[in-house]
């Protein structure tokens, strides 16, 4: 008897070993994601001018909760603008935060650092676009609230801007295991002055979205959303190009239809 019971401890302790070791490795995961997109919109804004996207990036997770992951895409708006004398046809992120849920319960919480990053070389006398946001965001089932708080003095090259916020109210409801319904709105608030002006009279604004997405095997997903913007005329100038690179208004209705796969 004791050696059969030695035997099976044994035996017991060999079979466990595998299955810690494949518990440390879950620790640590990886993700990607790349979609094709018909534009780019981002906070309501046009980042193309209405022409494709290609974006993706990847993400880096612990078990703990803490997170890393980088992202980007093509844009085409500072060059529309001027802005750039090279490059300027880049978004490329890095972000980094913690996040967890609240004992057993559906709510969750999110916070962390992100960095928006334009290379390429400014034209004479502006200035980059890059912007350092703070955010924290709730999460209920098919509910989120999420507040970005920029510590730069420059949000996307508007002067004396430190302190500019956004907030994004957001959901997506399951219709059934495949199809989900899509809305948002957001607000976008920011501090200063620019050429003597507050930037919250010329530079806020609010923004919403409405649209389905539907799951398809291997990870592909499709969508579809309709945006648009709420701006005053003093808005609208803001965010319209200069007439000499063909006037257009970047907070304009927009049609989005997009294919992504995850990975």
């Amino acid at each position: 008897m004791h050696t059969k019971s030695s035997l099976a401890l044994a035996l017991a302790s060999a079979l466990a070993a595998p299955v810690a070791t494949a518990a440390e490795q879950s620790a640590h995961s990886l993700s990607g994601n790349v979609g094709l997109y018909s534009q780019y919109i981002f906070r309501g804004l046009a980042q193309t001018d209405g022409d494709p996207a290609l974006q993706g990036g990847f993400d880096y997770s612990h078990a703990s909760g803490f997170y890393l992951g980088t992202w980007a895409s093509n844009i085409s708006w500072l060059r529309d603008f001027g802005s750039y004398s090279s490059g300027g046809s880049m978004e490329w992120d890095f972000y980094g935060g913690y996040k967890g849920s609240f004992g057993k319960s559906d709510l969750g919480f999110d916070i962390g650092l992100l960095q928006y990053y334009y290379p390429g070389n400014t034209a004479a006398g502006v200035t980059k676009a890059d912007t350092l946001e703070l955010y924290g965001a709730l999460s209920w089932k098919w509910l989120s609230a999420k507040y970005s708080h920029s510590l730069d003095n420059k949000t996307f090259g508007v002067s004396d801007s430190r302190g500019t916020w956004y907030l994004d109210l957001s959901a997506s409801f399951p219709i059934t295991d495949q199809l989900s319904i899509d809305a948002h709105w957001g607000k976008q608030k920011f501090k200063g002055t620019s050429g003597g002006v507050s930037n919250d009279s010329q530079a806020s604004y609010e923004d919403w979205k409405l649209g389905v997405s539907y799951a398809l095997p291997k990870d592909f997903s499709i969508g579809a959303y309709y945006t648009d913007t709420s701006m005053t005329a003093a808005q609208e100038g803001f965010y319209t190009t200069p007439a000499g690179a063909g006037s257009r208004f970047l907070g304009r209705d927009a049609f989005v239809v997009y294919l992504k796969k995850s990975f």
